[in-house]
């Protein structure tokens, strides 16, 4: 029995590595395809690699591991999703993230994007609302070896501010105002990535930058669809119309 399942074993991760690699050029192409609204027509290969490094079906519930490396979101559980890797890639990629950033993300869901930024050498700062989404993430995190990306259960509206300043922001949760706690914490020429807009509207992926002074620059560039940001905070301030 032993000796009859290790080659079973092989094949299965030889089977997602090379869904892998069909993910990366189907991202790719999407990127290349929607160049116009993106104003860029690929990815850096630092995104790429790091892509190709970690294992998405770790990130998916398990009787989804057939359909991990589907370009597309995936259902995680509590209301929640796994962004399309298309998006994470996009995000990343808007986002500017290099080696050794500080980076923060609300929405740490299954923990595959805090991942793939791990990867690309940033420290990651990860907050999700659902206690067990973030103990599960953090504990697929750290098997994984990510020691790099740090989880914990909270309200992701208001940021990490010990770990602040961040290079690098990333909203993986639908909003129609920019969060004010986030903006604080972020550096000068520092980029928050997120996608604009309420429940029922046409979101919009933005990108915002903050100048010397403190005003954000913005640009809007792809319609999309996410789930919305949840928590105390988005409540109060009664956002949702």
């Amino acid at each position: 029995m032993a000796m009859g399942s290790a080659p079973d074993s092989m094949t299965e991760q030889q089977r997602f590595a090379a869904e892998r690699t069909q993910l990366i050029n189907t991202v790719e192409l999407e990127v290349y395809q929607t160049r116009d609204y993106l104003g860029f027509d690929r990815l850096r290969p630092t995104i790429a690699k790091a892509l190709r490094r970690v294992p998405r079906e770790q990130f998916v519930p398990r009787y989804l591991r057939g359909e991990a490396y589907g370009n597309y979101p995936l259902p995680i559980g509590d209301g929640q999703t796994i962004s399309q890797p298309y998006i994470v890639a996009v995000m990343t990629h808007l986002a500017n993230v290099a080696a050794g950033d500080h980076v923060y993300e609300l929405g740490t869901g299954s923990g595959y994007q805090a991942a793939v930024l791990a990867e690309m050498g940033a420290e990651v700062y990860s907050v999700e609302i659902v206690p067990e989404l973030a103990q599960r993430a953090a504990a697929t995190l750290r098997a994984l070896g990510y020691g790099n990306a740090h989880v914990r259960a909270g309200d992701g509206y208001l940021g990490w501010p010990e770990a602040a300043p961040f290079d690098a922001m990333l909203v993986t949760a639908a909003h129609p105002e920019i969060p004010q706690p986030l903006v604080e914490q972020l550096k000068v020429g520092g980029r928050l990535v997120m996608p604009l807009g309420g429940r029922d509207a046409i979101q919009q992926l933005t990108v915002l930058e903050k100048q010397p002074d403190g005003r954000l620059t913005q640009r809007q560039l792809l319609p999309v669809r996410f789930v919305p940001v949840t928590g105390p905070e988005a409540a109060r301030r009664d956002a949702w119309p």
